[in-house]
């Protein structure tokens, strides 16, 4: 029979783990904000290889946090439903919807690219000598020159986070309680609304046939 030390020791562990989801999803939050500032960015005066670069970097972070609070919290929801209890997990709620936010972001990202790109043979011509080394022995394997198409990878590159952050929605929103959707219910989200589940999931759909297939870039095609 547990004691109360032991209720005390788990409500001291549940109040740390409820803590590191809050440090997350405000994180997430920020990352998700200034990604969209950024591409705001593009095509204005301060676009440049640099922001450009920061725009990847932090894509990248945004996408990798994102999987992770999603792994840490999927399991503990489905361990409590296993388990026959109501489950209205609020972290598993905000990520959900930051994550929407997230991949509409990413879908705008995709277009700029391919509308304004930005030539940054310049910028990646500074980087270390040993990532020059490892192109030379690349084109010495290949027994063909290496000329980067740094558009093109770009492009597959969020064209492969768009999809594992949708996949992350979809996974999501399996245990999302069901009562979420009348906290903006009207006229318009009935059950022909957008939140209708089906709806939802045909719009993440939308979203990723706006994205070319997920390839190599041609130069390293055989």
């Amino acid at each position: 029979m547990p004691t109360t030390h032991h209720y005390c020791v788990s409500g001291v562990v549940a109040l740390n783990k409820a803590i590191q989801f809050n440090t997350v999803i405000v994180e997430i939050n920020s990352h998700v904000s200034l990604f969209r500032d950024m591409l705001i960015q593009i095509g204005q005066p301060k676009d440049c290889p640099e922001l450009r670069e920061n725009i990847r970097k932090l894509r990248r972070i945004c996408v990798d946090t994102c999987k992770h609070m999603g792994q840490a919290i999927i399991p503990e929801v489905r361990s409590t439903m296993a388990e026959g209890l109501f489950v209205d997990n609020p972290h598993l709620v905000i990520l959900f919807y930051l994550a929407q936010l997230f991949l509409r972001e990413l879908v705008k990202c995709y277009r700029l690219t391919r509308v304004i790109p930005m030539d940054m043979s310049s910028y990646y011509e500074t980087r270390a000598v040993s990532s020059n080394f490892g192109n030379l022995i690349s084109q010495i394997l290949l027994c063909k020159q290496i000329t980067p198409d740094f558009k093109e990878e770009e492009l597959c590159s969020v064209a492969k986070d768009s999809q594992e952050i949708a996949t992350l929605i979809t996974e999501l929103q399996e245990y999302m309680p069901k009562h979420e959707s009348l906290l903006e219910r009207n006229s318009a989200l009935e059950d022909k609304g957008w939140w209708n589940y089906k709806k939802r999931r045909n719009l993440i759909n939308k979203h990723l046939n706006l994205l070319c297939c997920v390839s190599k870039p041609s130069y390293l095609r055989t």
